[in-house]
This record gives structure tokens, C-alpha cells and sequence, in this order.
């Protein structure tokens, strides 16, 4: 059996001081093992930037690869009216 791989997602549950980030939002993760060494977690968000914030403000969440394209997908398209 082929092993699916996933890309790390998280939702926010805190956004104190980050305006940026919007409570019961999902976002992508980046590794960044540096920065999860003081406790920072790398996300991307709707400008399409990754910027480090603290890993207590998100909750990751397991999203399997079909779904992870459809997120990934939506978010780069502009928003339609």
C-alpha cells in the first residue's frame, strides 16, 4: 500500500497581539526547526508570507493530502465576488 504523505496544518485558537491571525482560521506550516527551538511555529498566511508566531496559538490538526491540495488550491486563487 502507498503511503500517503500529509503537509502539516494548524488551526488557530489564539491570536493575542496578532492581529494577522484570525481565530478558527487553518493554516499551512513550514518546518522550521530553529524557530521550534524557542518555541515558534512558521505559518503562512493569506498574503501568502510565512511569518513566525508562538506554537500555543494553534493546534495542529491532521488534513490528508486530497483535502491539503483543495486548502492549498483555494487559497491561491483570488476571491471571486
Amino acid at each position: 500500500m502507498k503511503q500517503q504523505t500529509f503537509r502539516r496544518y494548524v488551526i488557530c485558537i489564539r491570536n493575542k497581539g496578532c492581529e494577522d491571525l484570525e481565530l478558527g482560521k487553518v493554516y499551512r506550516v513550514l518546518a522550521d526547526a530553529v524557530a521550534a527551538k524557542d518555541d515558534l511555529i512558521r505559518v503562512i498566511d493569506e498574503s501568502g508570507e510565512d511569518y513566525l508566531y508562538p506554537n500555543n496559538y494553534f493546534v495542529a490538526i491532521i488534513v490528508p493530502q486530497s483535502a491539503a491540495c483543495a486548502l492549498w488550491t483555494a487559497r491561491a486563487r483570488p476571491i471571486q465576488a
